[in-house]
């Protein structure tokens, strides 16, 4: 049985966000397993074209591309430690490649927090960073509820590497809610029975912030 996850963070008051400048956007879509943030990346990059660069979830190219995944904390650790830095890192080479683009991040370098066995603080003490730092990294955080939490499997999803359970993906988002919603610039996109309104809202909402985004930029 996999062991239990690590507890909840503490709530903090954060500072306001800061745009990166120069046209840079980064949002970060992120949310429990099975909560549609990778589909909609996909969409929006195709609706919108050259102007979306979408930076993949770190840890789907580590495990699918033969990173042993095994259920013991020196594994874990050492799996969320690699999974921190090849997101960080894809992120800033990213950033670097398309200074003037969108980059729609499939989760954050917050995420593996939530996943670490001994909880956030050791995470990011153990990172060489802390919460806040990394909440600065983005200008908007968009936050897709899994699907697991009205009752729904998520293990046939077509993510191979994902070997949460229904009930460890509830608890999951739970966790990766309580972290990401202190940023200011957070949205909320909740489940909905049907897949397609659910996505239609999480792009809306991608589109929104965006927009906002753009004009925050325009005033600097």
């Amino acid at each position: 049985m996999p062991e239990s996850l690590p507890r909840a963070p503490r709530a903090k008051t954060r500072p306001k966000p800061r745009l990166h400048g120069n046209g840079r956007m980064r949002i970060a879509l992120t949310g429990g397993p099975g909560g549609g943030k990778t589909t909609a990346a996909d969409l929006f990059r195709r609706e919108i074209g050259d102007d979306v660069v979408v930076v993949p979830e770190a840890a789907t190219l580590l495990f699918s591309g033969g990173f042993p995944r095994v259920d013991t904390e020196q594994a874990r650790r050492a799996g969320q430690a690699a999974v921190f830095h090849v997101q960080k890192n894809l992120e800033d080479v990213q950033s670097a490649r398309f200074p003037g683009r969108i980059l729609l991040c499939d989760r954050g370098t917050i995420d593996g927090a939530a996943y670490w066995p001994e909880g956030e603080e050791d995470f990011f003490s153990a990172m060489g960073t802390d919460l806040d730092a990394q909440l600065a990294r983005y200008d908007a955080v968009i936050f897709f509820e899994t699907a697991a939490a009205a009752g729904l499997e998520i293990l046939e999803s077509g993510n191979p590497t994902r070997i949460e359970s229904r009930d460890e993906a509830v608890e999951l988002d739970l966790r990766l809610r309580q972290y990401w919603k202190q940023y200011p610039r957070f949205v909320f996109v909740p489940h909905n029975p049907s897949f397609f309104k659910k996505i239609t809202f999480g792009l809306a909402s991608i589109e929104s912030i965006v927009a906002q985004l753009r004009s925050g930029v325009a005033e600097i």
